[in-house]
């Protein structure tokens, strides 16, 4: 079966294209670790900074086409539409793009923990489950490249305070961020009361803070504790056993890697 060039840029999580892209941008992530091997961690800093104000704008960008695109207003359209207020970076996801040049600005490890682990999570989760109106159609579409090329970035942004050397993952870690992930949400929990109290967004849902929106987990939560906010405290759990995973990880190769280093005499 020929495939016409427009059928080409189809893009559906896990297709040619997606992994293509997704292939791309790791690549980039590396060239541009390499390049700035022997770099002074100042350096480093100002273009991880500089990366996520690029995305930053990017997202702005995106979000005023998506505004603009009749055909995303008709496909949700059952979900009231466009709506600025439901479009600001405050996912789990996209707000990564606020916190990570604060964190790295201030050397906070909590902050660049909270990024390192959740910033990629979240925007893996949004790339292989995209919602209405960002699958399945061409990457040439703007919502398509604003939607796709915006997680992608987050990825390796937060992938990319560890190849810069900005953090190592840590066991003593773990408490802090985990409270960190708390009072974030904690946060945001709050910003969607205010939304929905006000008028400005109804239907508020950052974070999933107050609805499940049929997440098969997040469902699950709900009927252990079924309170808005609250529900999503099992989630620790899960972040502390994944925190857990990758920094045993990394404690390991370090291990490795000083086993293997020469002993000087």
């Amino acid at each position: 079966m020929q495939m016409t060039g427009e059928s080409f840029w189809i893009l559906r999580p896990f297709n040619t294209v997606f992994n293509l892209v997704f292939a791309g941008f790791l690549l980039l992530l590396v060239i541009v670790s390499l390049l700035l091997r022997g770099k002074s961690e100042g350096t480093k800093r100002r273009v991880l900074i500089g990366a996520c104000a690029v995305t930053l704008i990017g997202f702005l960008v995106y979000k005023y086409y998506l505004g603009r695109d009749a055909a995303y207003n008709v496909i949700t359209a059952s979900m009231g539409g466009f709506n600025w207020w439901g479009e600001l970076p405050l996912q789990l996801c996209n707000i990564n793009m606020i916190l990570i040049p604060i964190a790295v600005a201030r050397k906070s490890r909590p902050l660049m923990a909270f990024c390192f682990f959740l910033g990629p999570l979240g925007a893996l989760m949004a790339l292989v489950m995209p919602g209405n109106g960002v699958s399945g159609y061409s990457l040439l579409l703007p919502r398509m490249l604003g939607y796709f090329g915006t997680h992608f970035m987050i990825v390796i942004e937060g992938l990319a305070i560890v190849t810069f050397g900005l953090y190592r993952p840590a066991f003593r870690d773990m408490p802090k961020t985990i409270l960190t992930a708390l009072v974030i949400t904690f946060c945001i929990f709050l910003v969607n009361v205010l939304l929905r109290r006000t008028g400005l967004h109804p239907k508020a849902n950052y974070f999933f803070a107050m609805e499940t929106e049929d997440n098969f987990l997040l469902n699950i939560f709900y009927k252990w504790i079924p309170c808005p906010g609250l529900y999503l405290r099992p989630s620790v759990v899960i972040l502390a056993v994944y925190m857990s995973v990758i920094t045993l990880g990394f404690t390991i190769g370090d291990r490795i890697r000083k086993k293997k280093a020469p002993v000087r005499g």
